[in-house]
């Protein structure tokens, strides 16, 4: 036998079999692959109160990645959107400086959201101007500069009947992560055009999120995808989140849950969800909902144990919404402060630490409008003006009364304050930014000729269906049930009946002329009322009424509780039937 022929032989296979061994052993292991979710962010480079912001969120990022690192697995990062229309800072670059946080955040994917159109055409316009502005021109250039994929599969081009094929735009994508295949599939609510100005949603329509959900996740899965995950922008609510399985405090029959629900089970692993600004950590179906609220304040996460050799998931680990601390939290809502002595955060076993390359991205933006935002209009708030959960609130009233007067012979404002009014005015000098804060849309006044009739249609269909969402300035409104029908009255401040068929010159936005939020559906024209896009701003018309009239303003000059400006003989909806 030639001895150094066998070793020769034998030293040659050593690596081979030694290989083999390892990938053995490698494909029955499991690697976890962290899902993380954002929602809802809508410009919110500064941090709110004590919550960290950006380059504390990356320090959380950043810890999480590395967990991951030792113990071989990966993570996600996707976001449920309306990432960047909100704030000044913001707005001012139609989203640019948000887009290049998010970039450096390393985001894989995010869903369109319905604020993703708010800016229309790229450019100063806030909606198109002519035929050759493009009413999606913003998004399209913001899209365009993302280092990640935008995903939405139920957004559809109208010419075509097929979703929507914009530059880095697509319905899904597949990533593979920790030997993984993730397939990524974005969405968008079902209202999204009912809760869009008009105009810039020109050429589009909305598909069935569950359909298309459902259609493009057994694709990905034919294309070998071991894991898919969902970022759609739509949401629901809980408030309790020590229990996945216990539904009893969550609005369960809202969009997310519903999706959930429509998904055969298994296709499926985790939905991150948004829209409604709320919190969300449950499992439903079998799949596993995270929301966390807004603006930056919190993420949601997912842990997958992913077996390698089969592809399946063989556990899930939900953990409530995260709050984005710099000092450690003190509940889900709340975070810590230095100057009480709170402790730094810690997250996956290592201190937080802020990453001051994001904070050097957003000084520019900031800087660009910190004349803007410390503009003083020369009144004070004597204490915060508070609006919400219904329309008729100190700061709701304050934007009707403003709106009335805006329009010299106007009759009636009437307007959304619940989700058209974005913030609450705090106690103290009342500044520019403040006004922007509480009012950020570029909405224009808008009027036009209503009878008393069709008041009482559009009040009816709000007070029966209980989606009372517009406040209103110059009646007062009552509901009442009389022989099984519901009886409106609107009555002018000297307690005079509104007619039917007395004509009302009405004040309101673009965005509700348009059919926004659906509040003039009984009444409105095909495509909307007309609208001068030369009108002014409903927050100029807000700033300048605020510079003309100085002093103080406090709750009880806008709102009175003894004097409601709207009546019901029972809780909304009302049900005459009953």
């Amino acid at each position: 036998m030639n001895t150094n022929r066998y070793l020769w032989c034998v030293l040659a296979l050593c690596p081979l079999l030694a290989t083999c061994t390892i990938s053995e052993e490698r494909a029955s292991a499991t690697v976890i692959v962290s899902v993380v979710g954002t929602n809802d962010f809508h410009g919110a480079l500064i941090p709110a109160g004590n919550f960290g912001g950006p380059g504390i969120f990356s320090g959380y990022l950043r810890n999480l990645r590395d967990a991951r690192t030792t113990d071989s697995g990966g993570v996600i990062l996707l976001d449920a959107g309306d990432m960047w229309q909100g704030t000044l800072e913001s707005n001012l670059s139609e989203g640019e400086a948000v887009l290049k946080i998010y970039n450096a955040l390393e985001y894989d994917a995010a869903a369109i959201g319905n604020h993703e159109f708010d800016f229309g055409p790229a450019g100063p316009a806030s909606t198109p101007t002519d035929d050759s502005d493009d009413p999606q021109g913003a998004l399209k250039q913001r899209a365009a500069e993302a280092s990640f994929p935008i995903l939405s599969a139920n957004l559809i081009d109208a010419s075509t009947g097929k979703t929507v094929r914009w530059p880095n735009v697509s319905a899904s994508q597949i990533k593979r992560v920790a030997g993984v295949k993730i397939g990524m599939i974005g969405g968008i609510t079902e209202g999204a055009l009912a809760t869009t100005i008009l105009a810039n949603t020109a050429g589009l329509e909305i598909a069935s999120l569950s359909d298309s959900i459902r259609l493009e996740a057994q694709k990905l899965r034919k294309n070998g995808a071991n894991v898919i995950v969902v970022t759609t922008h739509a949401g629901g609510e809980c408030s309790e989140f020590s229990d996945v399985r216990n539904l009893t405090s969550c609005r369960d029959n809202s969009e997310i849950f519903r999706l959930a629900r429509a998904l055969p089970r298994g296709l499926v692993d985790v939905i991150v969800g948004g829209h409604v600004h709320k919190g969300i950590a449950h499992e439903v179906n079998g799949i596993a909902l995270i929301s966390s609220y807004s603006r930056g304040t919190a993420f949601g996460r997912v842990d997958l144990t992913v077996d390698l050799a089969s592809g399946t998931t063989v556990n899930q680990k939900i953990y409530p919404p995260q709050p984005i601390c710099e000092f450690s939290a003190v509940d889900a809502l709340t975070c810590g402060d230095e100057v009480k002595g709170d402790p730094a955060a810690t997250y996956e076993g290592a201190a937080i630490l802020r990453n001051t390359m994001i904070d050097a991205m957003i000084e520019p933006a900031l800087a660009s409008v910190r004349d803007f935002k410390s503009r003083h209009l020369g009144a004070e708030a004597t204490v915060e003006l508070r609006h919400g959960p219904t329309p008729e609130s100190p700061l709701g009233n304050l934007l009707m009364d403003i709106a009335l007067q805006a329009v010299p012979g106007a009759d009636v404002s009437l307007h959304n304050t619940v989700g058209g009014i974005r913030a609450m005015l705090p106690a103290g000098p009342v500044t520019y930014g403040r006004i922007y804060e509480v009012f950020p849309f570029d909405n224009r006044i808008t009027t036009f000729s209503l009878s008393g009739r069709q008041l009482r249609a559009i009040f009816s269909r709000q007070f029966e269906s209980g989606r009372w969402r517009s406040g209103i300035s110059g009646v007062r409104i009552s509901a009442a049930c009389d022989e099984g029908n519901l009886q409106v009255h609107l009555m002018r401040p000297n307690g005079a009946l509104v007619s039917d068929d007395e004509q009302l010159l009405v004040v309101t936005n673009d965005f509700l002329a348009s059919g926004g939020d659906g509040i003039f559906t009984p009444v409105i024209p095909d495509g909307g009322f007309p609208v001068d896009p030369s009108a002014p701003l409903v927050r100029d018309a807000m700033v300048n009424w605020i510079e003309r009239r100085g002093g103080s303003l406090s709750p009880g000059d806008f709102y009175d509780a003894a004097a409601p400006r709207f009546e019901f003989s029972q809780p909304l909806p009302i049900d005459c039937n009953e």
